[in-house]
């Protein structure tokens, strides 16, 4: 969008320009006067070190590096080429690299820099006072890394890279700064293009959503594995059916019956679980022949397990079943609780094994 001059008469366009054509430097000007203006690019922003490189094995450095009101870590890049280069690839390092700061390094880094620029300021107080503190809280502070780059421009390239890394719950900001001629002045348009301000506070609505959704996912596979870790303790003492797999974080574990496409499963909810033979070629129409055939042996088949069994022939679908629920307990039950569960759903896959198996040998 170009920018406009109002007169009386009529709508003076201004001549768009670049950082080069302006005489402005990216280090020796650019960022000299951002250093003393952040709020230019990022409002709430205290800057505690420029050019920034306090690690070993490298010599790169950190345009700008500074903390928010939130206490977050903020890596402030700045470029004036017309495209931006790939300095997201290079914030992204250089967040890695401080992201374990502590408060005390803070306070250290800040004393440096106020020191390089004349500046006799109580670090620590003025740290401790921008952020409203009274005392340093470490539980809270440098919990995240935030991203700011700034250019001229930005390519498709960089932005769909930053998009994508933001939808992975990364909090990057490119900021746009283009400088414009007047008459002998220069003047910049600042404006912050990824994410757009009007969607910043949806994106994090939809970003918190995703992470939330993403723990509770890692949450349940946890349990899921811990819970399949103890059933096959308890298997392992009782029966060899098992006796080879490992833990899972899926809601099901099975091993073979002998005879391919048909296996001993596993399966456990929340508040329950289920122990099934399940016939799962291929080949639906051999998976409904298998089951029709351990269905002519119904009658026998329940007398030996002791029950009655859920016969579960899934027509329409590839697979069929047959199994019983325990409905003892299940994963997200206490804990504590577990070992109930695990000892009903072995005790009953070993009836179902023993009930079946003469049955299933035969089947071809």
């Amino acid at each position: 969008m170009a920018l406009y001059e109002i007169t009386a008469d009529n709508l003076h366009r201004l001549d768009e320009t670049s950082f080069d054509l302006a005489g402005l430097r990216e280090r020796y000007d650019l960022q000299r006067l951002l250093r003393t203006q952040i709020e230019v690019i990022a409002p709430d922003t205290l800057v505690i070190a420029e050019e920034f490189g306090d690690w070993d094995e490298s010599k790169r450095r950190i345009d700008l590096l500074a903390l928010d009101k939130d206490a977050n870590i903020v890596v402030i890049e700045l470029k004036r080429t017309d495209d931006g280069g790939h300095m997201e690839l290079q914030a992204v390092r250089y967040a890695a690299m401080v992201s374990t700061m502590k408060f005390d390094n803070a306070v250290e880094i800040y004393s440096r820099y106020l020191a390089n620029h004349g500046q006799s300021d109580d670090a620590r107080k003025t740290i401790l006072d921008f952020l409203e503190w009274e005392n340093p809280d470490e539980d809270l502070f440098g919990q995240d890394v935030r991203i700011l780059l700034a250019s001229a421009n930005f390519s498709k390239e960089l932005t769909t890279a930053v998009m994508w890394l933001n939808e992975r719950e990364l909090d990057i900001r490119c900021v746009r700064i283009i400088p414009y001629q007047d008459n002998g002045r220069v003047l910049i348009d600042v404006q912050q293009v990824v994410p757009l301000p009007e969607a910043a506070d949806y994106i994090i609505k939809i970003r918190d959503k995703e992470h939330k959704g993403r723990q509770e996912r890692n949450e349940r596979s946890n349990l899921r594995w811990r819970f399949w870790q103890g059933l096959l303790e308890v298997a392992r003492s009782k029966t060899k059916l098992h006796s080879n797999i490992s833990p899972t974080e899926y809601h099901w574990i099975n091993t073979g019956a002998g005879i391919g496409g048909v296996s001993y499963n596993y399966v456990i909810r929340q508040h329950g679980g289920t122990v099934e033979v399940f016939f799962g070629r291929k080949d639906a129409d051999a998976n409904k022949r298998m089951f029709d055939e351990l269905y002519s042996h119904k009658v026998e088949i329940e007398q030996s397990f002791g029950d009655a069994l859920s016969w579960n022939r899934m027509d329409g679908k590839l697979g069929s079943k047959v199994g019983s629920n325990v409905e003892v307990g299940g994963y997200q039950d206490p804990e504590a609780t577990w070992h109930l569960a695990q000892n009903a759903m072995v005790d009953a896959m070993i009836r179902l094994e023993r009930s079946v198996k003469p049955f299933v040998s035969k089947i071809r």
